[in-house]
């Protein structure tokens, strides 16, 4: 009996001392965005009031990954903003996501680690999930993302291919944008809708790692999705290789981010 309460007190002694694990949250911008879309959008205002604290922005330099940290921010669970080159090819993003990654499981190790990823930020996350890149992957919340593809792409793929010096009008005429989107056609080119031979295409097919998904879809008119992203396009049950795996929720708004989208990521997050 004696034995029976020392070895009773020393497991007690040990679930004591054992520290609570923490949640950690990456949140990955998308097409034209940035690190401070979140903040812009009231994202992590919403967040930081539900428990999450804002731990550092992360971006690539020559040298490796960076971290500029956030000072002063108090919650139980971290918060971090990626900066990727979102004119860059997917693959690009993917390589310089995952090295972020690294650097986050290196600050919390057996931490679990959800991705949030906005618009095309969402096909990057994938990438770097069916590659193996996500250390101790806890799950995938995607808001508005094209998984099979958007016919904007292709339409803004077309407006680039009018020749010099017509070029220089059009740009002249567009502020500027016709130079904008032949600056991300690599971008753009992976973000067609998927066929056989296209980036989609492959990363559809590929075997997804068995963690929580959840797409947040925009409906827009008539279900038809918002003004970038046909709606169908955005629930990851449509991807061959993850049918039936993903949990939905609709949000009725544009394409860019917004308050809500905060709301249904705490309720998320804490789930």
């Amino acid at each position: 009996m004696k034995k029976l309460k020392r070895l009773l007190a020393v497991w007690a002694l040990l679930f004591a001392s054992a520290p609570l694990q923490a949640d950690v949250a990456v949140l990955v911008h998308g097409y034209l965005g940035s690190a401070a879309s979140w903040e812009e959008s009231g994202v992590n205002a919403v967040l930081m009031a539900n428990g999450w604290k804002r731990a550092g922005i992360l971006r690539t330099d020559p040298y490796g990954v960076e971290l500029i940290p956030v000072v002063g921010d108090e919650g139980d669970n971290s918060l971090y903003q990626v900066e990727l080159p979102s004119l860059a090819p997917m693959m690009v993003q993917a390589d310089q996501l995952q090295a972020m990654l690294h650097q986050v499981a290196e600050l919390h190790p057996d931490e679990p680690i959800t991705l949030v990823a906005h618009s095309a930020g969402g096909v990057v996350a994938r990438i770097v999930l069916v590659r193996g890149g996500v250390p101790h992957a806890k799950a995938l919340i995607t808001i508005a993302s094209p998984h099979l593809g958007t016919g904007r792409a292709v339409q803004a793929l077309e407006s680039t291919d009018i020749p010099y010096p017509f070029c220089l009008v059009q740009n002249f005429f567009t502020g500027g944008k016709t130079r904008l989107l032949r600056e991300s056609r690599g971008a753009l080119v992976d973000l067609v809708p998927a066929q056989p031979g296209s980036l989609l295409f492959w990363l559809n097919s590929q075997p997804h790692p068995h963690i929580a998904y959840h797409s947040i879809v925009r409906p827009g008119p008539v279900g038809l999705g918002d003004e970038l992203v046909p709606a169908f396009s955005q629930d990851m049950n449509r991807i061959p290789a993850l049918q039936g795996q993903s949990d939905v929720t609709v949000v009725s708004a544009p394409h860019s981010l917004n308050v809500q989208d905060g709301v249904v990521l705490a309720q998320l997050l804490k789930e």
